[in-house]
């Protein structure tokens, strides 16, 4: 097989020369790629491997470079796990985390485009980030409780109390309600509206604990109303 070259990311090769924080902002973030990157650190360190297998259109070598160029921003900081890991993993910094709300809002500009295609691939760190984006905490008002997630090899655990919903990896083990199923199975049963029976049924999620905490936690992210395509 033949190996791919990895070339030095470099400076980038266009700045938009505008004193515009905004701007600024496209000079560090603006590359291909950059922004999904990040998005797949916000829920922890991942190794290069986990990046590349949760973001399947990119290759080793763009991935390499947006990594490099997020390092040298100062966005991505590269660390080494402790024994018996001792494997190296890339990690927001603590600036780097301040994006959540960037992520936040162009999701809910971007979920009321017409365009938009639900059915692509969709990531643990998406639907998860998504959870936080779409929470409406009139609906949620009281309601505390703890909701965990398996997702393919990864594991959640969230808390959802006072309408804010917090979300940490790993064990799920005490939770009231357990959703297990890939990403987007379990994102079809949130915003698509498919009954949690009918993909059981399906062999597509399973569902532990609290039935009627599960029914009332899908109605708590509704998406905002579309956009409409003026015509010129």
């Amino acid at each position: 097989m033949k190996s791919e070259k990895i070339t030095s990311p470099g400076p980038p090769r266009r700045w938009y020369e505008d004193a515009c924080a905004a701007a600024h902002a496209l000079d560090l973030l603006g590359e291909r790629w950059a922004l999904l990157v990040m998005r797949e650190l916000i829920f922890g360190p991942r190794r290069f491997s986990e990046l590349r297998a949760s973001l399947p259109g990119i290759s080793a070598n763009v991935l390499t470079q947006r990594l490099a160029g997020l390092e040298a921003a100062g966005v991505v900081a590269r660390r080494r796990l402790p024994p018996p890991a001792s494997a190296q993993v890339y990690a927001l910094t603590e600036w780097g985390m301040e994006s959540e709300p960037i992520f936040q809002a162009l999701g809910r500009w971007a979920a009321r485009s017409p365009l938009h295609d639900p059915t692509l691939p969709f990531s643990a760190a998406s639907l998860l980030l998504s959870l936080r984006t779409m929470l409406d905490a009139g609906r949620a008002g009281e309601l505390a409780a703890r909701i965990g997630f398996r997702l393919g090899e990864e594991r959640y655990l969230t808390r959802l109390e006072a309408g804010q919903i917090a979300i940490a990896a790993g064990p799920v083990e005490g939770a009231d309600l357990v959703l297990d199923g890939a990403p987007a199975v379990i994102a079809a049963a949130i915003y698509g509206g498919q009954p949690l029976e009918a993909l059981e049924a399906a062999g597509a999620l399973r569902v532990e604990g609290d039935r009627a905490l599960a029914a009332r936690f899908l109605t708590l992210f509704p998406l905002p109303p579309k956009a409409g395509l003026e015509k010129g």
